[in-house]
């Protein structure tokens, strides 16, 4: 099938690619010339695991191609999928100003029957919009499908071509034909395309990451209240995951949530029930409780230090808001480097993919490493704020030897606190009794 992609972002770029795996013809769209040139030579502008190997793949194979011109995306493309930006707007809503501008661009230029696909994250009712603004500008036939994606930074190639689900909502026969004909190649294992209309479809998505975000929420929460009674997080999150009701995933307490989803999302999804007279008062807990996590080892380090970090030197060991990712959007590294910064202390940091972007953001702020072992060198305190691999198991007489002090403020609970303890370090994690050395 000849499929086009317009916009080039995480979401665009992992869709197009995974479709040109199957053996599709994929023109993806994107209005920034300079990116579009790069990902011509065979540059991907992301970090995503596998995603090197097919985009160069499947460019030298003739299947994936690049334009920054709409109309060559409408005349190559049976489906059309929009996969851009729905950023957070000041009210918390998501801003549909770059779907519905496309969309009326789309109603000028269209000439014959296409399946417009949301595939971007969008608030109940987008797909009305999406039809009403293409409507106003064409007589041509055409058909919107809502399309939501469920793709895991770090697992989005593998969670692409090897779904647990699609949900496709249209209330068209012809779309769904074309789309389910589109997928099949991609649930040959018996996974489910489940059809569904267009809103339940929207409002899946949100409906998915919101639980998602709670889960951790709550496990968050749990960990905190631990920490004031003397109980042990992974006890207790052993006890619960077993319980198949609840399970395994999504228990591991931490520093907060962040990315380009689940904090846009719950956002969206909690302004979208005010806009509905409906006040959902479990997202407005997770909001709360996420932005106090995010910072919950600052007043730890301030009480360590007897509340002067002026001239202390901190180490940051991860940046990006999870690993195998260079994302930094939302990620509690960001909050908490914000904060040291108010206490006039040097940052060091280091993350194996995302310090170009945290370079953009801080600049001359911070101090960048070249490897985990360089950035701890005569630092007063180690701050684990994401859970790479490369983290987990630590030459911890190495880090002896560099540091001022040995201390550790982990965020992410990567190890067994008898064995940090017996190392000699100071050692505070989320959940579980702090050790000294």
């Amino acid at each position: 099938m000849n499929i086009s992609v317009i916009g080039t972002g995480y979401v665009g770029l992992v869709t197009g690619t995974c479709l040109a795996e199957t053996g599709n013809n994929v023109l993806c769209i994107d209005i920034d010339t300079a990116k579009v040139q790069k990902m011509e030579e065979g540059i991907v502008p992301i970090y995503e695991p596998q995603l090197d190997v097919l985009f160069e793949r499947n460019i030298k194979a003739g299947r994936l191609k690049f334009s920054t011109s709409l109309e060559e995306g409408l005349n190559h493309g049976e489906i059309i999928f929009l996969a851009l930006p729905t950023p957070e707007d000041e009210d918390g809503s998501a801003d549909l100003s770059y779907v519905l501008g496309a969309a009326s661009d789309i109603g000028k230029l269209i000439t014959d029957y296409k399946v417009i696909v949301d595939k971007s994250t969008v608030p109940v009712g987008t797909s009305d919009k999406v039809k009403e603004t293409i409507a106003k500008e064409t007589n041509v036939e055409f058909d919107v499908v809502s399309n939501p994606e469920f793709l895991r930074e770090g697992f989005a190639v593998e969670d692409f071509l090897k779904p647990e689900r699609i949900v496709i909502g249209s209330s068209s026969d012809r779309a769904t034909e074309l789309m389910e004909k589109l997928y099949k190649p991609f649930v040959r294992s018996g996974n489910p395309i489940i059809i569904m209309d267009e809103k339940s479809a929207e409002l899946t998505k949100y409906a998915a990451n919101s639980f998602l975000a709670t889960k951790i929420t709550f496990m968050n929460e749990i960990a905190n209240f631990c920490e004031k009674v003397g109980a042990d997080v992974d006890m207790v999150r052993i006890g619960m995951g077993t319980d198949s009701r609840i399970g395994k995933r999504f228990l591991f307490p931490g520093i907060g949530y962040g990315g380009s989803c689940f904090p846009k999302d719950v956002k969206a999804l909690h302004k979208s029930g005010k806009d509905n007279n409906y006040n959902f008062d479990i997202l407005s807990s997770v909001i709360k409780v996420n932005d106090i996590q995010k910072k919950i080892l600052i007043p730890r380090i301030l009480t360590y230090f007897n509340h002067s970090l002026k001239d202390k030197t901190i180490a940051i060991w991860g940046l990006a808001f999870k690993p195998e990712t260079d994302d930094i959007r939302e990620a509690p590294a960001l909050y908490i480097i914000e904060e040291l910064l108010k206490h006039e202390v040097n940052i060091n940091v280091f993350d194996p993919e995302a310090m170009p972007n945290v370079k953009n953001k801080f600049g001359k702020q911070l101090n960048y490493a070249s490897n985990m072992y360089e950035v701890t060198k005569e630092a007063d305190a180690l701050i684990i704020c994401t859970e790479w691999s490369i983290f987990r198991t630590p030459d911890f007489k190495r880090l002896k030897q560099n540091m001022n002090e040995s201390v550790i403020f982990d965020g992410r609970n990567l190890y067994d606190v008898e064995d940090v303890k017996a190392e000699g370090f100071y050692y505070s994690s989320i959940g579980r009794r702090a050790v000294s050395k």
